[in-house]
């Protein structure tokens, strides 16, 4: 198993940097920076490719609906290139309320779009003049549409790599299914490993039956908030804030997919409530709402033997890279939570 870092992309970038670098000599595998609507990840990418030397570096993702096809290919193949091609490509669709919301961009087509962005971008980066007639994208745009010669053209650049991994953030079945079928990696939200296989184990399957072997196996790569140590029970608390926001706030009613993905999991009920208080704006309710055992089952936050044997689930349940965030108190305790991971992996 993988270990890597996700970093915060609220609140203390540097201080995330710093034990990025320092976490690089004790082995750690991977770094990410989320993009919501926060600042942008690439720029903070940028510079920590320039910080790090051997620690691979993704996005954890950029929204397919705030980029064309082509610009997420160039953009892929700059932090490749600044990176000496230690860069994935992660992508996905985000939801409505940030797409329709931050961006004012339609929420539409998200399987379709998908497929036809990871295509056009791995004809940008083999530098092939970039022909695509597709639903949802067509390049060159026809003559009659536009004012240019409706001229094919490749990127200037050579790219370090043809074949930059892409890792899809996805959760319906039918995303999923898309994902296992043309995606290097995997990157679920809230995966709870005892139960994710009956939500998901389907989809994987009919996704792998059309997987091009050349892609090798799929990465599945699966965040948990951190916090080891015999203490540490209140750190439970820590990490409901964000459940809170997105079972309830991340959507409206029936298009919240992290609220589907709780009720796929058997807490229906909750989620519902939690929606319920989170809409009313009474925010406060709704986080106190989240239950211990769904946190405790998404995370890795108990003694080390307990970490362990969460670990050792998760792998058991397909995962092969774990991303964590540490829950702590300032960032020598950050540093020990996460070099402990370190040591405490399976093999």
């Amino acid at each position: 198993m993988r270990i890597g870092i996700a970093l915060d992309y609220s609140r203390g970038f540097h201080e995330a940097v710093d034990r990025v670098v320092a976490l690089e000599k004790s082995g750690l595998d991977i770094a990410v920076v989320a993009e919501a609507y926060s600042y942008d990840a690439v720029s903070q990418l940028g510079y920590l490719a320039a910080k790090t030397n051997t620690v691979e570096l993704a996005s954890g993702v950029f929204p397919i609906y705030i980029r064309t096809p082509s610009l997420l290919a160039m953009t892929a193949a700059g932090l490749d290139f600044v990176s000496d091609g230690r860069f994935r490509l992660g992508i996905g669709t985000s939801g409505p309320q940030v797409i329709e919301g931050f961006h004012g961009v339609e929420f539409d087509a998200p399987i379709e779009r998908t497929r036809e962005i990871v295509e056009i971008c791995r004809q940008v980066w083999r530098r092939e003049r970039v022909r695509y007639d597709g639903k949802h994208y067509q390049l060159p745009l026809p003559a009659d549409r536009g004012t240019g010669l409706g001229k094919a053209l490749q990127l200037i650049n050579h790219p370090v790599r043809e074949r930059i991994p892409i890792l899809i953030a996805a959760l319906g079945p039918k995303n999923v299914e898309l994902t296992a079928e043309i995606a290097e990696g995997w990157h679920p939200v809230f995966f709870y490993p005892e139960k994710a296989s009956s939500i998901w184990g389907g989809a994987l399957a009919a996704g792998a039956a059309k997987r091009d072997p050349a892609l090798g196996p799929l990465d599945v790569m699966v965040h948990a908030s951190l916090a080891i140590g015999d203490d540490v029970e209140e750190r439970l608390a820590w990490t409901k804030p964000q459940l809170g926001l997105y079972l309830g706030g991340m959507g409206a009613k029936g298009r919240n997919f992290y609220h589907n993905v709780a009720t796929r999991y058997g807490y229906g009920e909750v989620a519902d409530r939690i929606q319920e208080l989170y809409l009313a704006g009474r925010k406060r309710e709704a986080i106190e709402a989240v239950p211990d055992e769904l946190v405790r089952g998404l995370s890795l936050i108990g003694p080390r033997g307990f970490v362990a044997e969460r670990l050792a689930a998760f792998a058991e349940a397909g995962v092969t890279t774990m991303l964590v965030s540490p829950l702590a108190a300032d960032s020598a305790e950050a540093m020990r939570y996460v070099e402990e991971v370190l040591e405490l992996r399976p093999a």
